[in-house]
């Protein structure tokens, strides 16, 4: 990386995958990072306009950007969006492992294909996309690999026990990435959002729209210290602090974005 670039662009140079990123906590990731001048893979599954149009957010702030359509669930399919990744811009610098299918399901009418499925898409993609991606940053001696976990990993509540599993996973696979890879330069982190605003199937949030439930994401925001949801731009913040060389100090940890909900 050169160090004559200004610091107003703390990322120029690097490349970052986001997968994830046609929406919500994903795009705002991307942009983020192509705000800090870093060139950015956007990744979606089923709708690529909405993936084009955040690539070409990012290349309005200047940046290069490539689309890639892909499913994270598929090893093959991440082995390969990391391959154009590198033919394009030459190496891989961040990833950012933030797909999630969140069902709600009571843990007997789980069935064992729903099991793997969101096991695939919450957990086995973050293995799978840092397993592309570390022979790049061990190349380099630099790397971050920040994994999106959540709530369910740390404070469980009931019809969730696949997703619960998956959350709590990727923030251990980020501990074990740390452990291993810290000689090279590299760390892994995980980001845990509370509620945020976003665009989102409340099928699978029952509580959520029921302002007398206990759970209701209202009653949950009167209860938080800062009374309100937080904003995808925050979690992205998160991100690329922990991406920038001001946050190469911190690996193996876990950063909950969530208002003061919880408190570890």
């Amino acid at each position: 990386m050169d160090s004559t670039i200004p610091h107003t662009k703390p990322l120029a140079g690097r490349t970052a995958i986001v997968t994830g990123s046609g929406r919500n906590i994903g795009r705002a990731i991307a942009l983020a990072f192509a705000r800090d001048g870093a060139n950015v893979v956007v990744n979606g599954h089923s709708d690529r306009a909405a993936v084009d149009a955040v690539v070409d957010e990012a290349q309005a702030l200047g940046v290069k950007a490539l689309a890639v359509m892909a499913n994270v669930g598929d090893h093959k399919a991440v082995a390969d969006m990391v391959d154009q990744t590198v033919k394009k811009f030459g190496s891989v610098d961040i990833a950012i492992s933030n797909v999630s299918l969140r069902l709600h399901q009571p843990l007997l009418d789980i069935s064992i294909e729903d099991w793997h499925r969101i096991l695939d898409t919450n957990l086995s993609s973050a293995f799978y996309l840092a397993r592309a991606c570390l022979p790049h940053m061990v190349k380099n001696r630099w790397g971050r690999i920040v994994n999106i976990s959540g709530r369910d990993g740390f404070s469980p509540k009931p019809n969730r026990a696949h997703n619960v599993t998956a959350k709590a996973g990727v923030f251990a696979f980020a501990k074990a990435i740390a452990s291993e890879f810290g000689s090279y330069g590299i760390t892994a982190n995980a980001v845990a959002p509370g509620i945020v605003e976003t665009t989102r199937d409340l099928a699978h949030y029952p509580d959520a729209a029921n302002t007398n439930a206990e759970n209701s994401f209202d009653a949950r925001r009167r209860a938080m210290p800062m009374k309100r949801f937080g904003r995808v731009e925050e979690i992205a913040a998160a991100c690329s602090y922990l991406c920038s060389e001001d946050g190469g100090f911190v690996t193996g940890q876990i950063l909950h974005v969530n208002g003061g909900e919880f408190m570890f």
